[in-house]
Protein backbone atom coordinates (compact mmCIF):
# COMPACT_ATOMS: atom_id res chain seq x y z
CA UNK A 1 0.00 0.00 0.00
CA UNK A 2 1.07 3.57 -0.71
CA UNK A 3 -0.30 6.41 1.39
CA UNK A 4 -0.67 9.65 -0.53
CA UNK A 5 -1.08 12.83 1.55
CA UNK A 6 -2.31 16.12 0.12
CA UNK A 7 -0.14 18.77 1.78
CA UNK A 8 -1.31 22.38 1.83
CA UNK A 9 1.15 23.82 4.32
CA UNK A 10 -1.59 24.12 6.92
CA UNK A 11 -1.69 22.59 10.38
CA UNK A 12 -4.16 19.80 9.55
CA UNK A 13 -2.38 18.41 6.51
CA UNK A 14 0.95 18.67 8.36
CA UNK A 15 -0.39 16.56 11.24
CA UNK A 16 -1.82 14.11 8.71
CA UNK A 17 1.56 13.81 6.99
CA UNK A 18 3.27 13.00 10.30
CA UNK A 19 0.66 10.35 11.12
CA UNK A 20 1.16 8.79 7.70
CA UNK A 21 4.93 8.61 8.17
CA UNK A 22 4.46 6.94 11.55
CA UNK A 23 2.58 4.02 9.97
CA UNK A 24 5.77 2.75 8.34
CA UNK A 25 4.09 2.47 4.93
CA UNK A 26 5.52 4.06 1.81
CA UNK A 27 4.23 7.63 1.60
CA UNK A 28 3.94 10.17 -1.18
CA UNK A 29 3.22 13.85 -0.61
CA UNK A 30 1.45 16.17 -3.05
CA UNK A 31 1.10 19.93 -2.99
CA UNK A 32 -1.46 21.52 -5.33
CA UNK A 33 0.14 24.84 -6.24
CA UNK A 34 -2.53 27.44 -7.02
CA UNK A 35 -0.04 30.29 -7.35
CA UNK A 36 -2.16 32.19 -4.83
CA UNK A 37 -0.40 31.10 -1.64
CA UNK A 38 1.63 33.42 0.57
CA UNK A 39 5.45 33.20 0.17
CA UNK A 40 5.67 32.03 3.80
CA UNK A 41 3.67 28.93 2.88
CA UNK A 42 6.13 28.00 0.14
CA UNK A 43 8.96 28.50 2.63
CA UNK A 44 7.12 26.36 5.17
CA UNK A 45 6.80 23.51 2.69
CA UNK A 46 10.58 23.63 2.25
CA UNK A 47 10.88 23.47 6.04
CA UNK A 48 8.59 20.42 6.17
CA UNK A 49 10.56 18.70 3.44
CA UNK A 50 13.73 19.09 5.51
CA UNK A 51 12.22 18.53 8.94
CA UNK A 52 10.26 15.40 7.98
CA UNK A 53 12.85 14.19 5.45
CA UNK A 54 10.27 13.90 2.70
CA UNK A 55 9.96 14.85 -0.95
CA UNK A 56 6.90 16.92 -1.85
CA UNK A 57 5.68 16.62 -5.43
CA UNK A 58 4.07 19.75 -6.82
CA UNK A 59 1.00 19.46 -9.04
CA UNK A 60 -0.53 22.41 -10.85
CA UNK A 61 -3.62 22.87 -13.00
CA UNK A 62 -3.04 24.02 -16.57
CA UNK A 63 -5.69 26.11 -18.30
CA UNK A 64 -3.75 26.88 -21.49
CA UNK A 65 -6.16 24.96 -23.74
CA UNK A 66 -9.18 26.57 -22.09
CA UNK A 67 -7.75 30.04 -22.68
CA UNK A 68 -6.95 29.41 -26.32
CA UNK A 69 -10.39 27.86 -26.93
CA UNK A 70 -11.96 30.98 -25.46
CA UNK A 71 -10.47 32.99 -28.32
CA UNK A 72 -13.17 31.64 -30.65
CA UNK A 73 -15.91 32.48 -28.15
CA UNK A 74 -14.75 36.08 -27.89
CA UNK A 75 -14.24 36.53 -31.63
CA UNK A 76 -17.52 34.96 -32.66
CA UNK A 77 -20.12 34.77 -29.91
CA UNK A 78 -19.33 38.04 -28.13
CA UNK A 79 -19.10 39.90 -31.43
CA UNK A 80 -22.27 38.26 -32.82
CA UNK A 81 -24.14 39.18 -29.63
CA UNK A 82 -22.97 42.77 -30.16
CA UNK A 83 -21.26 42.80 -26.77
CA UNK A 84 -17.99 44.00 -28.27
CA UNK A 85 -16.64 45.03 -31.66
CA UNK A 86 -14.22 42.96 -33.73
CA UNK A 87 -11.41 45.33 -32.79
CA UNK A 88 -12.21 45.02 -29.09
CA UNK A 89 -12.30 41.24 -29.48
CA UNK A 90 -8.73 41.21 -30.74
CA UNK A 91 -7.61 43.31 -27.78
CA UNK A 92 -9.20 40.80 -25.38
CA UNK A 93 -7.84 37.77 -27.22
CA UNK A 94 -4.35 39.24 -27.02
CA UNK A 95 -4.67 39.18 -23.22
CA UNK A 96 -6.09 35.65 -23.03
CA UNK A 97 -2.72 33.96 -22.76
CA UNK A 98 -1.42 31.59 -20.06
CA UNK A 99 0.54 33.28 -17.30
CA UNK A 100 1.68 30.07 -15.59
CA UNK A 101 -0.19 31.13 -12.43
CA UNK A 102 -2.97 28.58 -12.06
CA UNK A 103 -5.36 30.76 -10.04
CA UNK A 104 -4.99 33.74 -12.37
CA UNK A 105 -5.30 31.62 -15.52
CA UNK A 106 -8.47 30.03 -14.15
CA UNK A 107 -9.99 33.46 -13.55
CA UNK A 108 -8.93 34.72 -16.97
CA UNK A 109 -10.65 31.72 -18.53
CA UNK A 110 -13.81 32.16 -16.46
CA UNK A 111 -13.76 35.95 -16.80
CA UNK A 112 -14.40 36.27 -13.08
CA UNK A 113 -13.15 35.33 -9.63
CA UNK A 114 -14.66 32.49 -7.57
CA UNK A 115 -17.34 33.32 -5.03
CA UNK A 116 -19.45 31.66 -2.36
CA UNK A 117 -22.08 30.87 -5.01
CA UNK A 118 -19.55 29.78 -7.64
CA UNK A 119 -16.69 28.20 -5.74
CA UNK A 120 -14.99 26.62 -8.73
CA UNK A 121 -11.49 27.23 -7.36
CA UNK A 122 -11.25 24.14 -5.12
CA UNK A 123 -12.42 21.73 -7.80
CA UNK A 124 -10.33 23.19 -10.60
CA UNK A 125 -7.15 24.04 -8.71
CA UNK A 126 -6.94 21.21 -6.17
CA UNK A 127 -9.40 18.36 -6.65
CA UNK A 128 -8.83 17.66 -10.35
CA UNK A 129 -5.01 17.92 -10.45
CA UNK A 130 -4.70 15.84 -7.24
CA UNK A 131 -7.04 13.17 -8.64
CA UNK A 132 -4.95 13.02 -11.81
CA UNK A 133 -1.79 12.63 -9.75
CA UNK A 134 -3.36 9.83 -7.69
CA UNK A 135 -4.37 8.05 -10.88
CA UNK A 136 -0.85 8.38 -12.25
CA UNK A 137 0.65 6.91 -9.08
CA UNK A 138 -1.75 3.98 -9.12
CA UNK A 139 -1.13 3.32 -12.82
CA UNK A 140 2.66 3.58 -12.58
CA UNK A 141 2.99 1.42 -9.47
CA UNK A 142 0.08 -0.98 -9.80
CA UNK A 143 -0.34 -0.84 -6.04
CA UNK A 144 -3.23 -0.07 -3.71
CA UNK A 145 -3.44 3.67 -3.00
CA UNK A 146 -4.89 5.22 0.13
CA UNK A 147 -5.46 8.98 -0.03
CA UNK A 148 -5.14 10.66 3.37
CA UNK A 149 -6.92 13.98 3.77
CA UNK A 150 -6.31 16.39 6.64
CA UNK A 151 -9.84 17.64 7.17
CA UNK A 152 -11.73 18.05 10.46
CA UNK A 153 -15.46 17.77 11.08
CA UNK A 154 -15.71 21.00 13.10
CA UNK A 155 -14.48 23.15 10.20
CA UNK A 156 -17.82 23.32 8.38
CA UNK A 157 -21.23 21.74 8.09
CA UNK A 158 -20.22 19.89 4.93
CA UNK A 159 -17.14 18.43 6.58
CA UNK A 160 -19.13 17.39 9.64
CA UNK A 161 -21.05 15.02 7.38
CA UNK A 162 -17.99 13.36 5.86
CA UNK A 163 -17.21 9.73 6.74
CA UNK A 164 -13.83 8.79 8.08
CA UNK A 165 -13.38 6.35 5.19
CA UNK A 166 -14.92 6.21 1.74
CA UNK A 167 -14.09 5.12 -1.78
CA UNK A 168 -12.92 8.00 -3.93
CA UNK A 169 -12.53 8.34 -7.69
CA UNK A 170 -8.91 7.17 -7.81
CA UNK A 171 -8.22 5.77 -4.33
CA UNK A 172 -9.72 4.92 -1.00
CA UNK A 173 -9.98 8.05 1.13
CA UNK A 174 -9.03 8.15 4.81
CA UNK A 175 -9.42 11.15 7.10
CA UNK A 176 -7.38 10.33 10.23
CA UNK A 177 -7.97 13.61 12.11
CA UNK A 178 -11.63 14.05 11.21
CA UNK A 179 -12.70 14.22 14.86
CA UNK A 180 -9.73 16.22 16.17
CA UNK A 181 -10.06 19.81 17.33
CA UNK A 182 -7.69 22.59 16.28
CA UNK A 183 -6.18 22.40 19.77
CA UNK A 184 -5.58 18.67 19.29
CA UNK A 185 -3.69 19.40 16.09
CA UNK A 186 -1.42 22.08 17.56
CA UNK A 187 -0.79 19.90 20.62
CA UNK A 188 0.21 17.02 18.35
CA UNK A 189 2.62 19.23 16.39
CA UNK A 190 4.24 20.44 19.61
CA UNK A 191 4.73 16.88 20.80
CA UNK A 192 6.35 15.97 17.49
CA UNK A 193 8.48 19.14 17.66
CA UNK A 194 7.22 20.41 14.30
CA UNK A 195 6.57 24.14 13.99
CA UNK A 196 3.23 25.19 12.47
CA UNK A 197 3.07 27.53 9.51
CA UNK A 198 4.14 31.00 10.78
CA UNK A 199 1.01 32.54 9.25
CA UNK A 200 -0.95 31.19 12.22
CA UNK A 201 0.87 33.68 14.43
CA UNK A 202 0.09 36.50 12.02
CA UNK A 203 -3.68 36.49 12.39
CA UNK A 204 -4.57 33.77 9.90
CA UNK A 205 -7.10 31.14 11.00
CA UNK A 206 -6.52 29.11 7.84
CA UNK A 207 -3.61 28.63 5.47
CA UNK A 208 -4.13 28.50 1.73
CA UNK A 209 -5.15 31.19 -0.70
CA UNK A 210 -3.93 34.67 0.28
CA UNK A 211 -6.52 35.95 0.70
CA UNK A 212 -9.32 33.38 0.56
CA UNK A 213 -12.77 34.47 -0.59
CA UNK A 214 -13.99 33.23 2.81
CA UNK A 215 -11.52 35.26 4.86
CA UNK A 216 -13.02 36.84 7.94
CA UNK A 217 -12.94 40.60 8.42
CA UNK A 218 -10.29 40.26 11.14
CA UNK A 219 -8.08 38.25 8.78
CA UNK A 220 -8.48 40.80 6.01
CA UNK A 221 -7.41 43.54 8.42
CA UNK A 222 -4.27 41.57 9.30
CA UNK A 223 -3.52 41.00 5.62
CA UNK A 224 -4.01 44.69 4.85
CA UNK A 225 -1.57 45.71 7.59
CA UNK A 226 1.01 42.92 7.27
CA UNK A 227 1.01 41.98 3.59
CA UNK A 228 0.30 45.02 1.38
CA UNK A 229 2.23 43.40 -1.48
CA UNK A 230 -0.34 40.56 -1.57
CA UNK A 231 -3.12 43.14 -1.78
CA UNK A 232 -1.38 44.90 -4.66
CA UNK A 233 -0.94 41.57 -6.44
CA UNK A 234 -4.64 40.78 -6.25
CA UNK A 235 -5.51 44.33 -7.34
CA UNK A 236 -3.39 43.76 -10.46
CA UNK A 237 -5.21 40.47 -11.04
CA UNK A 238 -8.52 42.32 -10.78
CA UNK A 239 -7.36 44.63 -13.55
CA UNK A 240 -6.29 41.75 -15.79
CA UNK A 241 -9.44 39.70 -15.27
CA UNK A 242 -11.64 42.77 -15.76
CA UNK A 243 -9.96 43.39 -19.11
CA UNK A 244 -11.22 40.02 -20.40
CA UNK A 245 -14.57 39.98 -18.60
CA UNK A 246 -17.79 40.16 -20.57
CA UNK A 247 -19.08 42.95 -18.32
CA UNK A 248 -15.67 44.69 -18.26
CA UNK A 249 -15.18 44.44 -14.52
CA UNK A 250 -14.43 41.68 -12.05
CA UNK A 251 -13.63 42.13 -8.37
CA UNK A 252 -11.99 39.58 -6.12
CA UNK A 253 -14.64 39.90 -3.43
CA UNK A 254 -18.39 40.11 -3.96
CA UNK A 255 -19.95 43.55 -4.10
CA UNK A 256 -21.81 43.01 -0.81
CA UNK A 257 -18.78 42.50 1.46
CA UNK A 258 -18.84 46.13 2.54
CA UNK A 259 -22.47 46.64 3.65
CA UNK A 260 -22.27 50.37 3.00
CA UNK A 261 -21.47 49.74 -0.68
CA UNK A 262 -23.50 46.56 -1.22
CA UNK A 263 -25.21 46.42 -4.60
CA UNK A 264 -26.50 43.90 -7.12
CA UNK A 265 -26.45 46.36 -9.98
CA UNK A 266 -23.53 45.38 -12.21
CA UNK A 267 -23.38 48.91 -13.62
CA UNK A 268 -22.51 50.22 -10.15
CA UNK A 269 -19.65 47.75 -9.59
CA UNK A 270 -16.07 48.47 -10.57
CA UNK A 271 -12.59 47.70 -9.30
CA UNK A 272 -12.34 51.31 -8.22
CA UNK A 273 -15.50 51.21 -6.09
CA UNK A 274 -15.57 47.55 -4.98
CA UNK A 275 -12.04 46.25 -5.60
CA UNK A 276 -9.77 44.66 -3.03
CA UNK A 277 -8.25 47.98 -1.91
CA UNK A 278 -11.73 49.15 -0.89
CA UNK A 279 -12.48 45.89 0.91
CA UNK A 280 -9.21 46.14 2.82
CA UNK A 281 -10.07 49.67 3.94
CA UNK A 282 -13.47 48.42 5.12
CA UNK A 283 -11.70 45.61 7.05
CA UNK A 284 -9.97 48.26 9.16
CA UNK A 285 -13.28 49.71 10.32
CA UNK A 286 -15.78 49.01 13.06
CA UNK A 287 -19.42 50.01 13.68
CA UNK A 288 -20.58 48.58 10.36
CA UNK A 289 -17.80 50.28 8.42
CA UNK A 290 -18.56 53.76 9.69
CA UNK A 291 -15.28 54.47 11.50
CA UNK A 292 -11.77 53.06 11.71
CA UNK A 293 -10.92 50.65 14.49
CA UNK A 294 -8.18 52.76 16.05
CA UNK A 295 -7.03 50.04 18.45
CA UNK A 296 -6.64 47.38 15.77
CA UNK A 297 -4.99 49.68 13.22
CA UNK A 298 -2.51 50.98 15.80
CA UNK A 299 -1.00 47.55 16.41
CA UNK A 300 2.53 46.93 15.15
CA UNK A 301 2.51 44.71 12.03
CA UNK A 302 5.25 42.53 13.51
CA UNK A 303 3.28 41.64 16.63
CA UNK A 304 1.99 38.09 17.10
CA UNK A 305 -1.76 37.88 16.59
CA UNK A 306 -2.88 34.26 16.71
CA UNK A 307 -6.49 33.11 16.59
CA UNK A 308 -5.34 29.91 18.34
CA UNK A 309 -3.43 31.37 21.28
CA UNK A 310 -0.02 30.52 19.81
CA UNK A 311 1.59 33.75 21.00
CA UNK A 312 1.90 32.68 24.62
Amino acid sequence: MIIVVSLSGGKDSTATAILALETGHECRFLFADTGHEHPLTYQYLDYLSTRLKIHIDVVKADFSDHLYRKHATVRRKWVDEDIISSGEAEVIVDQLKPTGIAFLDLCLWKGRFPSAKARFCTEELKHYPLEMALGDIRQSTGRFIESWQGVRSDESRNRSQLPRREQGESAEIYRPILYWSAEDVFRFLRRRKVHPNPLYKLGMSRVGCMPCIYSRKSELREIAMRFPSEVRRVAEWERKVSNVSKRCTSTFFAADVDPLKATKNNHEISCKSHGIHNVMEWAKTTRGGRQYDLIATSEEPGMCSSAYGLCE
